[in-house]
């Protein structure tokens, strides 16, 4: 039993590590051709809704306690709102930058526990935010963008750009999210808590589409159909993304399962020159590398 659950855990986090950058790409390839992020992230939570009904038999609702119910909604709710700044961001940004700038969610979680659990790092942890700072500089500090920034003023330029201020928000949102849909989790089943992420938060986006996209969602709705088999990718690979997860967080302490995600900040350089011609390879995969580190610091020693 023991051998089964480590491989099924081993094989979820690495699903997780390289998927997870693949759905960036199709969700960076949609927004190209004017999908707008919200609308896209309502339809992949619909899509993978409807999938999740033919598991039916696995679902329940009648006996799940109160405690899943409240941890559910927060996490449905945040994820909706940083799953929608994370695909604004990778429409103006470039993906072999903002996937390493997802280390910072280390950076979030330590602060989290330093303000409300009066747990205070260690020298490692000290050493891995350190390490993440000079990481995120190597893989930002492209220096035909910002031509007369050097050293403290450079940096502070470099998180003023407006796609990294939404990945910064995104990642913060995640963090809060995987804390409550882990405790979710432990209340039901990797199964169960997926179906009610996707029906929560279909229910969220469709919300904020009434309220926001009352005149554009028809021509959405044509750059749907038009681009069909990009939103059939981009559900399928946030699909099981979201399940590696969902697994991943069920078997192991968050802090592990976040530190082992970072690896696809490599993965996200990589499809970043791979799909959309993104420069400065070399120097993000060493940027990169840097934060991974640090991250893994953080995490296993701090």
């Amino acid at each position: 039993m023991i051998p089964t659950v480590v491989t099924l855990t081993s094989l979820a986090v690495l699903a997780r590590i390289v998927v997870n950058p693949l759905a960036n790409v199709f969700q960076k390839q949609l927004t190209q051709r004017t999908a707008n992020p919200l609308f896209i992230m309502s339809v992949t939570y619909g899509v993978l809704m409807l999938v999740s009904l033919g598991f039916w038999t696995q679902l329940r609702c009648s006996d799940l306690p109160i405690e899943f119910w409240q941890s559910m909604l927060v996490s449905s709710l945040f994820a909706m709102f940083g799953n929608v700044f994370l695909v604004r961001a990778i429409h103006i940004g470039d993906l072999s930058v903002l996937g390493p700038i997802n280390a910072y969610k280390a950076v979030v979680g330590m602060l989290f526990s330093i303000f409300l659990l009066n747990e205070i790092p260690g020298w490692w942890g000290v050493a891995g935010v350190l390490l993440i700072v000079a990481g995120s500089y190597v893989v930002l500090n492209d220096k035909k963008q910002h031509a007369g920034q050097t050293g403290f003023s450079g940096v502070i330029g470099l998180f003023k750009r407006p796609e990294v201020k939404l990945r910064l928000a995104a990642l913060v949102l995640s963090a809060i999210d995987g804390a409550f849909l882990k405790k979710a989790i432990i209340l039901s089943t990797p199964i169960i808590a997926f179906f009610y992420w996707c029906l929560l938060g279909f229910g969220f986006t469709l919300i904020w589409i009434v309220l926001t996209m009352r005149t554009s969602w028809r021509g959405q709705v044509r750059v749907l159909f038009a681009q069909k088999t990009t939103y059939l990718a981009l559900c399928a690979t946030l699909g099981v993304s979201q399940i590696a997860s969902n697994i991943a967080l069920a078997t192991m302490p968050v802090g592990y399962a976040l530190a082992l995600f970072q690896l696809s900040a490599l993965v996200s350089v990589l499809f970043g020159y791979q799909f959309f011609s993104e420069q400065g390879i070399l120097r993000k995969l060493i940027g990169a590398g840097i934060m991974v580190a640090g991250t893994v610091l953080i995490t296993v020693l701090g």
